[in-house]
């Protein structure tokens, strides 16, 4: 394998290894360490089938099926983006996946399938970057504090559970997954690093501080994540792969390119419950 670094905060291309193939424990387990050292990784003319994508996924953990997105019929592991006119994109903000989750995703792994003509670009963020531009006494308020995360403030009921099509699952999703909480600094299982785990896509408010107190931090925090020092933007190209840390990452998909389509395939590895 040859690792190109993109930046500081995060990111890195990996070339030099087909992912259509059954690969070596070797190579999973470098894969793993180069996860956790570069949060997101990039591959270049990887065609992989969903079989295939599912079953590099399923080395690194169990699947997790999306409960409320499309999902490939026969192969309920693969979340279907299939953006255009009449399903506009709604995954235009920063966000960490299914951190409604009491253990939200280890990480994701995203196929490039159908591309704009131009657009339809995603950007990460380091959230260990973010929370080590902090200063010392924001850290030490930040430690101990925990936040709520909601599946219905990135899935409302007036895009989702109001379409026939999706309402009956929907109204399901909402039933078993009430909010959750998750601390508001993350330590990595793997690397013991800390960063932050709080999102604009999921999370609703800070536990301990007042409304207007956590309104006020999770603005702060949003901002401060989305800083371009602590992010990367990935120009897809169609069978291009990312694979990144959800652990430590948030994610931002351009809606830039309608009224043409975009067709991307999730696979989502299962997490562990934060601490």
């Amino acid at each position: 394998m040859q690792i190109s670094r993109l930046t500081p905060a995060l990111g890195a291309i990996v070339a030099g290894i087909d992912l259509t193939e059954e690969l070596s424990e070797a190579a999973i387990l470098r894969l793993g360490e180069l996860l956790a050292l570069h949060q997101v990784l990039f591959f270049r003319n990887q065609p992989l089938t969903p079989r295939q994508q599912c079953d590099f996924a399923a080395r690194f953990g169990a699947l997790h099926i999306h409960p409320i997105y499309p999902l490939l019929p026969d192969l309920p592991e693969i979340m279907v983006i299939d953006t255009h006119e009449n399903f506009r994109p709604d995954n235009d903000n920063w966000h960490t996946d299914v951190t409604f989750s009491e253990t939200p995703p280890l990480a994701g792994i995203l196929a490039a399938k159908q591309l704009p003509s131009t657009g339809g670009d995603t950007l990460w963020s380091s959230n260990r970057a973010a929370y080590e531009a902090l200063s010392t006494p924001l850290k030490l308020m930040l430690a101990g504090l925990t936040a709520e995360h909601s599946v219905v403030k990135s899935f409302p009921s007036g895009r989702w559970g109001a379409d026939p099509a999706f309402k009956e699952r929907y109204e399901r999703a909402v039933a078993k997954h009430p909010p959750v909480t998750h601390p508001v600094v993350r330590t990595h299982p793997v690397t013991g690093a800390k960063g932050l785990f709080v999102n604009d896509g999921f999370t609703t408010h800070i536990n301990e501080l007042n409304p207007r107190e956590s309104e006020a931090m999770l603005a702060f925090l949003f901002a401060h994540a989305a800083r371009p020092e602590f992010t990367i933007r990935w120009q897809w190209r169609v069978d291009d792969v990312a694979f990144w840390d959800n652990r430590v990452t948030q994610h931002y998909a351009v809606a830039d390119y309608l009224p043409e389509r975009r067709i991307m395939h999730r696979a989502t590895v299962v997490g562990d419950r934060p601490y």
